[in-house]
């Protein structure tokens, strides 16, 4: 089951992206890369295969990437079982 996002985490993530899109996406690549190669693959295989601009896509994934990163650690602080 998915962990439940809160605005605390949405208010988190988002003063992180805004401060240096460009720079946070890019640290996110590498991330990913190190984290999860599949996630950051798959996503940049949609960023780049659809019609839509891969930056934005990109963006959007690794920006929900990171809001369940931060669902799950609290989760798992709490004592809760994700699955």
């Amino acid at each position: 089951m998915i962990p439940i996002i809160t605005e605390e985490h949405s208010s988190l993530v988002f003063a992180e992206v805004f401060q240096d899109i460009k720079g946070w996406r890019k640290n996110m690549v590498q991330y990913l890369k190190d984290e999860n190669p599949e996630i950051n693959t798959a996503i940049l295989e949609v960023a780049n295969n659809t019609d839509l601009d891969p930056k934005a896509v990109a963006l959007g994934a690794y920006m929900t990437y990171r809001l369940l990163e931060l669902a799950f650690e609290e989760d798992d602080n709490m004592g809760f079982d994700a699955e």
